[in-house]
């Protein structure tokens, strides 16, 4: 059986350089995926994005199927494109296009992929609208058993028993 070799295994750091620059590639990956996120919600192209952050389109999309985190900013980025993209549409069929600027706006293409990604961005927003819920839920919960302590408190004092926390 041979040896593994030296590339087989994982690399540490053997010094402070070392170190320093494999803390330094952690906060460009942190940095990258707010760049890309940020150019996903303004173009809702992976492709554009990832160019924008200057990675690899393989990187994002590994990271989205490994980092549940990543995979839902995802989404969201998602969402706000398409809600960039919706009001776009409509300010052009309002008020027409301009003729002066040298970007082409096919509205075609922009009412197609509008409505592919309608209910993609429909459970999404379903999915956030159940979270708040969910902590409005439990903030008022919470609200709820500090005020029933408060009276419990002021009632032990005016009849004069003790609480069991005492």
């Amino acid at each position: 059986m041979a040896k593994p070799t030296g590339q087989a295994r994982a690399k540490k750091p053997r010094t402070r350089i070392d170190a320093a620059l494999a803390a330094q590639e952690t906060k460009n990956s942190r940095h990258w995926q707010a760049e890309f996120l940020a150019a996903l919600a303004e173009t809702s192209n992976v492709t554009a994005a990832s160019a924008t952050a200057g990675v690899h389109p393989s990187r994002p999309y590994k990271l989205k199927r490994a980092d549940s985190e990543f995979a839902d900013k995802w989404r969201g980025a998602l969402c706000e494109g398409y809600d960039l993209l919706e009001m776009e549409v409509l300010h052009r069929l309002r008020f027409g296009e301009p003729r002066d600027g040298d970007a082409k706006f096919d509205n075609a293409t922009a009412l197609r992929l509008l409505s592919q990604h309608r209910e993609t961005v429909a459970r999404e927003r379903a999915i956030r609208a159940n979270a708040d819920v969910a902590l409005v839920r439990a903030s008022l919960h919470q609200k709820l058993l500090q005020i029933r302590d408060e009276v419990l408190a002021r009632r032990a004092i005016a009849t004069g028993v003790s609480t069991p926390d005492d």
